[in-house]
């Protein structure tokens, strides 16, 4: 963590450097060193970039030009942790076994190695192998640069910044994938949570239709099939809300059929925010969670609205029901199950899309809660219309 903060502070200090050249009145950019600060950052920008990625083969190609351009080197190679070479940019002074066994020193003892390369022309040239490591000290692979002349402290601290910085990027790549496969896993919790609940309840009302309504039994197989298998979809992490939308109306035909006329629905959909993007399965939990736990078991049965309008750059949805409501303490407290009792398992659906809204969004699209006993519950979100880099 220590080496991510380093890198995020690193780039902050050069932004606002740059910033402070930029922001002079009514000059440009004409002094050599604010050419260098400028170009300075739009080179480690470059650099960023491809190793956000993580380190592969082809952000390493993408990233050398970069890497080689911040230290001034003759050549510059990046290598996996093992030390086998990635890429390679500049111009080659050194052999493929050399590289590698100096690198695979520097791996090995996680310091930089420098390898004298006899050249008449040039006496000084030298190979210089730098680790990339982690804050854990954990090797992520590793640099390696040819330079014409002996290289001083100066050239050294460089390489080790750049180092350093690479290692940073190379870090946040990796939360980046942490969090994507911390939501794949609430994705995986979420079905988990909805299989055993519903599918049984679903069961046993298309079975009692069976002998009765043979042809209304048709018509709820093919609606549970259809939502089984969107529920179950292992096709990326967010949907459009007019996907999100048909899969609940299957749930509700479901639950239409099981309870009758008890359960009521309303619908108000914008027809303009029907492309809007979300997380998957961001509103099936909170409908369930107005059926279950504002309807049933209450004698007059209620209803459920479901609404969906345009707000300018962002989408307004709630999910209301006129049911049993919820005590706010209850609520904020995690401990609510499927019944409305006390349990020690922790009422995890409205937790979890609260939680993937504001990973994906931010922290000002997580849900709003209104409720109080007796006075049934309203679920609200917004969700951006367009937010760069998610999409379904």
């Amino acid at each position: 963590m220590a080496a991510t903060v380093v890198a995020i502070c690193a780039s902050a200090a050069l932004l606002a450097v740059a910033l402070l050249v930029w922001a002079r009145p009514r000059r440009m950019v004409t002094t050599p060193a604010e050419r260098a600060v400028h170009a300075a950052l739009h080179t480690a920008s470059l650099a960023a970039r491809s190793l956000r990625r993580g380190l592969t083969a082809a952000s390493a190609l993408d990233a050398a030009p970069h890497l080689r351009a911040l230290v001034g080197a003759e050549g510059l190679g990046v290598t996996d942790p093992d030390g086998e070479l990635l890429a390679w940019d500049g111009a080659h002074h050194v052999s493929e076994d050399e590289f590698t066994a100096a690198v695979r020193e520097a791996i090995a003892g996680q310091r930089p190695v420098l390898v004298h390369l006899p050249d008449p022309e040039h006496p000084g040239r030298t190979l210089v192998a730098q680790p990339l490591l982690t804050d854990s000290d954990a090797v992520a692979g590793a640099l390696g640069m040819v330079t014409s002349a002996r290289p001083g402290p100066g050239t050294l601290g460089a390489l080790a910044e750049v180092a350093r910085y690479a290692c940073g990027q190379l870090e946040l790549a990796e939360l980046d994938a942490s969090r994507a496969r911390l939501d794949r896993a609430e994705v995986r919790a979420l079905r988990a949570q909805i299989s055993p609940h519903f599918i049984y309840n679903a069961l046993n009302t298309i079975a009692s239709f069976v002998r009765t309504d043979p042809g209304r039994a048709r018509e709820l197989i093919l609606d549970f099939a259809d939502f089984t298998r969107y529920s179950f979809r292992v096709a990326g992490e967010y949907t459009v809300l007019a996907d999100e939308l048909s899969n609940i109306e299957r749930y509700l035909e479901l639950e239409r059929a099981r309870f009758g006329p008890a359960l009521q629905v309303r619908l108000r959909i914008a027809p303009e925010v029907l492309g809007v993007t979300l997380p998957f399965l961001a509103l099936q939990p909170l409908v369930e969670n107005a059926v279950r736990h504002g309807l049933a078991g209450r004698p007059g049965g209620g209803t459920v609205t479901i609404e969906a309008l345009d707000a300018g750059t962002d989408c307004l949805i709630s999910v209301e029901d006129d049911g049993a409501g919820m005590d706010p303490e209850v609520l904020r407290s995690g401990t609510l199950d499927a019944a409305g009792d006390m349990r020690e398992a922790p009422h995890i659906g409205l937790a979890n899309v609260d939680d993937r809204l504001r990973a994906a969004f931010g922290n000002d699209y997580g849900l709003v809660v209104d409720t109080a006993p007796g006075a049934g519950t309203k679920v609200s979100l917004r969700v951006p219309k367009f937010r760069p880099g998610i999409r379904p």
